[in-house]
């Protein structure tokens, strides 16, 4: 079995496969090294995120801290910084260091390398996505983001609006790409055409948000720029608000502004961003308690998904163009939610 599970001498392959079978079976996973229980004060999970800076992830590491504290064990977090190879350093070490099951915000592209995924899943070791993978068969908490982003665009289009952009995500994650498909869906629902031109490839960051901004919209007459943007998540709608203010346009009477994640400092900014609000606590008390049933269970339990709904919450940001005359109205029956 050590050769097996440790890749080491010559083992044929009908032995290999028996053994791993035993493994999924059993639900084997390999004991710490020596001398590793001697040191250790108690079990320990760990998360793995991809953006330290970015306040989306503050909520669900709190739940999930939370969570993890009840059940009485302690969390670490890594961030990978959007860099495949750091979060599969960290995956590795995490490993190493005998932590019990792990969380991951997957860094995903066409070119991206998933082997240490499928080492987790071959080693039987415990983790929950929380983002989705195709391919990878493991548990799941993600939020639906193509509805959401459905959402936002359908209260734009219901508002009046014919000329809509998206501010679009990092290459690296799967939301991204879910997120435009959102914004083609409550297109195709309506009259407007929608195409790639329409996207601008901005990224994560309030940097992100604030350069696209500058470079759309300085210099551009009243009819050749957007009248309302969505944005992949909240700190590039706010980072292209400044943009925007800066170029000299009003947000929302000459451009309406839709985040994404409402994120928990909205609230206390003189900006009332209109987003699309993730149950991020939901999701972090989620994936932990998803975490901890696989590492303390005795049995190989399916892979369980859960795809928890996106939210739109209207504040100030939105409003109708100046040149509408007629909201489409037909649109206007999503479910919203609006700020109290």
């Amino acid at each position: 079995m050590s050769a097996v599970i440790n890749d080491s001498g010559p083992v044929a392959e009908g032995t290999r496969d028996r053994v791993r079978e035993a493994i999924d079976a059993l639900n084997y996973r390999r004991a710490p090294v020596a001398g590793a229980a001697k040191v250790r004060h108690g079990r320990c999970i760990a998360l793995v995120i991809k953006e330290i800076d970015n306040p989306y992830y503050g909520e669900i590491i709190a739940a999930a801290r939370k969570q993890a504290q009840v059940a009485g064990y302690t969390l670490l977090v890594v961030s990978s910084e959007g860099e495949y190879e750091a979060e599969h350093r960290a995956v590795d070490l995490l490993q190493a260091k005998d932590v019990d099951g792990l969380m991951v915000t997957p860094v995903l592209d066409e070119h991206t390398d998933l082997s240490h995924l499928f080492e987790l899943k071959r080693r039987n070791f415990p983790f929950v996505l929380l983002e989705e993978v195709r391919g990878v068969q493991a548990s799941l908490v993600d939020v639906d983001n193509v509805e959401g982003s459905r959402l936002a665009v359908a209260h734009l289009i219901a508002q009046g609006h014919t000329r809509i952009a998206h501010f679009a995500g990092p290459a690296y994650s799967t939301h991204s790409v879910q997120r435009v498909d959102g914004v083609h869906r409550a297109c195709s629902a309506s009259r407007l055409i929608f195409t790639d031109d329409d996207v601008v490839v901005a990224g994560a960051h309030l940097e992100d948000g604030y350069r696209c901004g500058l470079e759309l919209f300085r210099g551009r007459s009243a009819t050749a720029r957007p009248t309302a943007v969505t944005c992949y998540n909240d700190l590039v709608a706010l980072g292209l608000c400044r943009a925007l203010s800066e170029v000299g346009l009003r947000v929302p009477e000459d451009v309406s502004v839709v985040g994404f994640d409402d994120i928990n400092l909205l609230p206390y900014l003189p900006l009332p961003l209109t987003t699309v609000r993730i149950p991020k606590t939901e999701m972090g008390r989620l994936a932990t308690q998803m975490l901890i049933r696989q590492v303390e269970s005795k049995e190989v339990a399916p892979p369980r998904k859960v795809f928890l709904a996106a939210e739109l919450v209207i504040r100030g940001s939105t409003a109708p163009p100046a040149d509408a005359v007629t909201p489409a109205r037909a649109l206007a029956r999503h479910p919203t939610k609006s700020a109290r």
